[in-house]
């Protein structure tokens, strides 16, 4: 298994109290997403290139 160390961020858009709020990883070929309130949960792992579209969708809806 490959395991690389993955630093985590949350959106500055995110609310202090943590109901609703991802977390993005950045690696060399991946975008990793996950449910900041569950960091041991499952995991979505995208192409950069899926991830640009998914965020210009959501930021002009």
């Amino acid at each position: 298994m490959n395991t690389i160390e993955l630093t985590w961020f949350k959106s500055s858009y995110s609310s202090g109290s943590g109901d609703s709020c991802i977390e993005v990883a950045v690696a060399s070929e991946t975008v990793h997403v996950r449910d900041s309130k569950v960091e041991e949960g499952p995991r979505l792992s995208l192409a950069p290139a899926s991830w640009a579209r998914f965020v210009t969708y959501a930021a002009a809806g």
